[in-house]
């Protein structure tokens, strides 16, 4: 499995005094059992990328390949290639409409033409994968709390069975019980079924913890691409970009700028704290 983006270039309003270029030579490779954090300050570019790896926007310039066949070229089958690539909308309890919440998840494997008893399986795995408590199968969607409600959204694109699955600001609006109930639903889900996860995110914090890849994107363009610890070295250029890094790093950069001997970069605060006592433990201070 590979998805990739080549010279993926889309633009507004092409032709008129509004064009503007949203994303520009974008040149992307995601493949099999990577989480990834696709950061950005807001306008940069982020869900107009998103949309593109499963295919709701066409290119204006360049293309996105999937195993190798170009999603628009002649005779792809972009039905079927959205069965691979999930996306969840921000805010996608909005989008919840059955009478009950299994019906809403089964919407979905059903439109793929699967029977009754194939979709009901499809959704209560998803639905247990999400973290929904089986006594809530038969409850509206609209009478769960806003965390339940985005996580009943999640398990309805879950039961597609994608191969990718893309996360725009899950946690937005959310307090922060919802916020980490959340967070602890992708977590098992990434690791109950190694599935590829796109976490599209404004905090730090989450994406230092939960990720294995970051990519920045800046008006338009690929910043940065790599390991987390490496991304967020750059705290003078994140915050150029309007972004900052994971308050951790601000902590032991301040430490190092005192005289401590720091070396190197920390995620978690439970790694900053190790990095500390090591410092105690052997002397230096």
């Amino acid at each position: 499995m590979e998805l990739r983006t080549e010279k993926l270039t889309y633009e507004y309003d092409p032709g008129t005094s509004y064009a503007k270029k949203a994303i520009e030579d974008v040149d992307l490779v995601i493949r099999e059992n990577e989480f990834i954090g696709l950061i950005g300050h807001t306008g940069s570019g982020k869900s107009t990328l998103i949309q593109h790896l499963n295919g709701l926007l066409k290119a204006t310039s360049g293309r996105v390949l999937w195993n190798g066949k170009d999603i628009f070229g002649d005779g792809f089958d972009r039905k079927e290639f959205r069965g691979h690539v999930g996306l969840v909308f921000q805010y996608p309890e909005y989008q919840l409409f059955e009478t009950d919440v299994l019906k809403d998840v089964c919407f979905g494997p059903k439109n793929l033409g699967l029977s009754e008893a194939e979709a009901t399986a499809r959704a209560k795995e998803a639905l247990s994968l999400a973290g929904i408590d089986e006594k809530l199968y038969k409850a509206s969607p609209f009478e769960l709390s806003g965390g339940q409600k985005r996580r009943v959204a999640i398990a309805g694109v879950l039961a597609m069975k994608p191969d990718i699955l893309i996360l725009d600001e899950p946690t937005a609006g959310l307090d922060p019980k919802g916020r980490d109930e959340i967070l602890d639903s992708i977590s098992l889900i990434r690791s109950e079924t190694k599935k590829t996860v796109i976490l599209v995110s404004h905090s730090m914090d989450d994406v230092a913890q939960y990720v294995n890849r970051v990519i920045v994107i800046n008006k338009g363009h690929i910043e940065f691409d790599g390991e987390p610890r490496e991304i967020f070295s750059h705290i003078e250029e994140l915050e150029e970009m309007g972004l900052s890094a994971p308050a951790i790093s601000y902590i032991l950069r301040d430490l190092k700028e005192a005289g401590f001997p720091i070396e190197g970069n920390a995620l978690t605060v439970e790694e900053a704290r190790d990095m500390i006592l090591g410092i105690f433990r052997r002397g230096h201070v």
